[in-house]
């Protein structure tokens, strides 16, 4: 494993991190949960990424019994908090009211006293962004947050934030969490120059794009069963792609190209996302502990420019970079 700077900060992450969004507590049984936890610990996975709303409270909970036993300082765990955890209006957003409450609920539930880093998981357009920061600042303040986050916020949301943290004295966000891949390249245009320039580092999620990138879905073939497109609760995710044939042949176009490299295509999609510098770690997500061996591989692997060139070419215009589909819902407590 080959490990990265979060953004300009001093805490040092694996370049692959481990999330259990929509598998723990919901698509896997704990027991494989757990297996998957563990096989990414032997590879060297020091890094680990979920939310409070993940199977609500469930995800966060599962893996909190996973990594019990571990030494606490030698991890780095990440959390969220934004979505909707209960009935009420309070109960979401990034009001100091929902911050506060979430985080120590989310602490009781991973069994630790502090969060690596704590992520705004969309940008709140009903909460004062000071009020935000604030709150976030005074967790920081307390020891419960070592470092402070967001999640899928564009760049002018980014450099309010910062020009507010500036002028109150408030820690610096060190990060921002995209979905970012071959095929969604959103952040390239605006997010990631504003990075570079600021500091902050990328936690990339989505990095086989949900799958898709995996070569799994062949075109004109039925869904293969047990995969996130045949699962109810997380098919919508990727139901438009698994029906765009056109884009399921360029995937399978990219297989010589993997092969060329050495690679399976899961590990060529997860090492393409590592070759951009901004990226501090790329989140793998597994149902099965062979995934998270395989994806691993890709930690350290180099591609030529040559090779990228090949692989834009082979992807054409499927290839999503419109940096406005970036963007969170206006009014969270509706």
């Amino acid at each position: 494993m080959d490990f990265r700077h979060l953004g300009t900060s001093g805490l040092v992450v694996s370049e692959i991190a481990y999330g259990n969004w929509i598998t723990h507590g919901s698509q896997v049984e704990e027991d494989a949960a757990v297996a998957c936890v563990r096989a990414a610990l032997d590879a060297g996975i020091t890094t680990f990424d979920t939310a409070d709303v993940y199977a609500r409270g469930k995800a966060e909970e599962v893996l909190g019994r996973a990594l019990k036993g571990e030494r606490r300082d030698g991890l780095e765990i990440f959390s969220k908090v934004y979505w909707p955890m209960g009935p009420g209006k309070n109960d979401r957003g990034l009001s100091r009211k929902h911050i506060i409450r979430g985080v120590e609920d989310t602490l009781r539930r991973l069994g630790t006293d502090y969060l690596d880093l704590y992520q705004a998981h969309r940008f709140d357009h009903g909460a004062p962004l000071e009020e935000t920061l604030r709150a976030f600042e005074d967790l920081v303040r307390q020891g419960k947050v070592l470092h402070v986050g967001v999640s899928e916020w564009n760049a002018e949301q980014i450099e309010r934030a910062l020009k507010i943290a500036d002028e109150s004295g408030f820690d610096r966000i060190v990060s921002n969490q995209p979905q970012y891949n071959m095929l969604w390249r959103v952040i390239e245009s605006e997010v990631v120059p504003l990075s570079r320039r600021e500091g902050l580092g990328q936690v990339v999620w989505s990095p086989i794009a949900g799958g898709i990138l995996t070569g799994k879905y062949k075109p004109g073939a039925p869904l293969p069963e047990g995969t996130r497109a045949t699962d109810p609760n997380s098919k919508h995710f990727i139901a438009d792609r698994v029906d765009d044939r056109e884009l399921l042949e360029r995937v399978q176009n990219l297989a010589p190209i993997a092969a060329e490299a050495g690679l399976s295509l899961p590990q060529l999609a997860v090492a393409w996302v590592l070759q951009n510098d901004n990226v501090s770690t790329a989140i793998i997500g597994a149902s099965r502990p062979e995934q998270v061996r395989d994806n691993v591989e890709a930690a350290g692997v180099t591609l030529d420019a040559e090779l990228l060139a090949r692989i834009d070419e082979v992807l054409g215009d499927s290839v999503d970079r419109d940096p406005t589909l970036t963007r969170s819902p206006e009014d969270i407590r509706a």
